[in-house]
């Protein structure tokens, strides 16, 4: 297993980094990073923007959610066809963030390990970022940047609510992941070289526009009475 996950990720990151790194990037670890970075961000984008999507429909159908589970409460059955058919007229997956999340471990241990300190000592010869930072230290500054931005992407991220709406457990735990998500940020990067909190800053960066385009372009029409579409 461990043979597989090494041929087919482990090496193969690490052999573009170090192809962009001798080619485009002018021997500049940070510079070869956001690009492999922005370049993994651009193959799994379909992935991204799907989970993305899917948790701001859910997100913005908590309302009508609500509204199914209060109406069969007694008949749980029915309330299961109601939700799947509410789930399959928007095209939205409720496991999709879980699926998500399965499908980028690997690769996100991938390149964490091919942003490690050892990994980078032993492959390349300039560890530094336009001369300024080198990437095999820490850095709080890139960090606090990650943490910022991870704060950006989840604020925009979060429903628009309106007291009329009624309480929204979605919503209420998005709240608090506003919060928690940069305070892990904070944790666990700032002991580690600082290669990992610029990739983590460039892809939170990735995810704020993603975010502002999702926002922009999904609408959610809801009410009681008629059907709802998603645009």
């Amino acid at each position: 297993m461990i043979e597989l996950y090494n041929y087919f990720l482990y090496h193969p990151i690490l052999w573009l980094l170090v192809e962009i790194y001798n080619t485009v990037a002018f021997h500049d670890l940070g510079i070869a990073i956001i690009l492999l970075t922005i370049l993994v961000r651009v193959v799994l984008l379909p992935l991204f923007y799907k989970g993305a999507k899917d948790q701001v429909i859910m997100q913005r159908l908590q309302p009508k959610i609500k509204e199914i589970q209060e109406t069969h409460r007694e008949n749980k059955e029915r309330q299961a066809r109601e939700l799947m058919s509410l789930y399959r007229e928007h095209r939205v997956n409720p496991l999709s963030s879980i699926l998500l999340v399965a499908i980028q471990l690997p690769i996100l241990i991938a390149l964490y390990q091919v942003f490690g300190k050892e990994a980078l000592s032993a492959t390349f010869d300039n560890l530094s970022f336009l001369s300024l930072i080198n990437l095999g230290e820490k850095s709080v500054a890139l960090v606090a940047i990650a943490a910022i931005l991870q704060y950006i992407q989840g604020k925009l991220a979060l429903p628009k609510q309106s007291p009329a709406d009624g309480p929204n457990p979605v919503a209420a735990i998005g709240k608090t992941m506003v919060y928690v998500g940069p305070l892990l940020t904070l944790v666990i990067l700032v002991n580690l070289p600082s290669a990992l909190g610029l990739y983590w800053a460039i892809s939170t960066a990735f995810s704020v526009i993603q975010q502002i385009y999702i926002n922009k372009h999904v609408h959610i029409q809801i009410t009681p009475t008629t059907n709802e579409k998603t645009i």
